[in-house]
């Protein structure tokens, strides 16, 4: 609302209040003045305490308030700043713990889903019958091995020939006998003989079959060729 009083408005807030207070004692005054029979009464003068209306104490209140408000409002904003960023690092701290337990059940789960590399089991030795069908088997597979050329049917022939089948044969009336070196086992092979074309790998007794018959074999590869070359005494 404008005032009525030319220039008031133009005043400041201090001035103002000045003015204000100077016409609130003036109106005072006027009040106890117009009191009927006062001064007529006591014929004494009423002493008015006057009041002190001061721009400057005006302005400092007004100052300190604004200072509070400042205040106020910087304690809330530093207060509304602190709890956002302990939110944050709340925050973070969830996330961190929620990533490192998901890498770890990841981990887990890879680590259980690779199964360890198991080498493939040794295969298991080959058996032979222990008879002269397996007794010839194991021998063909030393001389494959070996590089000694034969076949099963040229072996088993000569086997029969010269001692049907026996192990323990030994011949005690031949020339070889009459020397002291007599053909013993399946192939009739002397003792010299079998010591010259022994196989490695298999047993350094005569009567073995299968060194027996791999000795004689090595001897006849040497000599005629092959076991499949023998027909006769040889």
């Amino acid at each position: 609302m404008r005032s009525p009083i030319s220039g008031y408005s133009r005043l400041s807030k201090v001035q103002k209040f000045t003015a204000a207070g100077v016409s609130a004692a003036a109106v005072a005054a006027l009040a106890v003045a117009a009191i009927p029979g006062s001064a007529d009464a006591d014929k004494q003068p009423i002493a008015v305490k006057p009041v002190a209306w001061s721009a400057e104490a005006f302005g400092a209140q007004d100052q300190r308030e604004q200072i509070g408000k400042q205040a106020d409002n910087a304690a809330k904003q530093a207060k509304a700043q602190a709890e956002a960023k302990k939110k944050a690092d709340d925050e973070a701290a969830a996330k961190a713990k929620a990533d490192k337990e998901r890498a770890e059940k990841e981990a887990a789960s890879r680590s259980a889903e690779r199964k360890p590399v198991q080498a493939a089991p040794a295969p298991a030795p080959k058996t032979y019958a222990d008879n002269l069908d397996g007794w010839i088997k194991e021998a063909l597979d030393v001389m494959k091995a070996k590089g000694i050329p034969g076949s099963y049917a040229g072996i088993h022939r000569n086997i029969m020939r010269e001692s049907t089948g026996n192990p323990k044969a030994i011949n005690l009336w031949d020339s070889n006998a009459a020397k002291g070196i007599p053909s013993k086992g399946l192939l009739q092979v002397i003792d010299p003989t079998f010591k010259a074309y022994h196989v490695e790998g298999t047993s350094w007794d005569i009567y073995d079959p299968v060194a027996n018959i791999t000795a004689a074999c090595n001897y006849a590869w040497k000599v005629y060729g092959s076991m499949d070359n023998v027909n006769s005494a040889y």
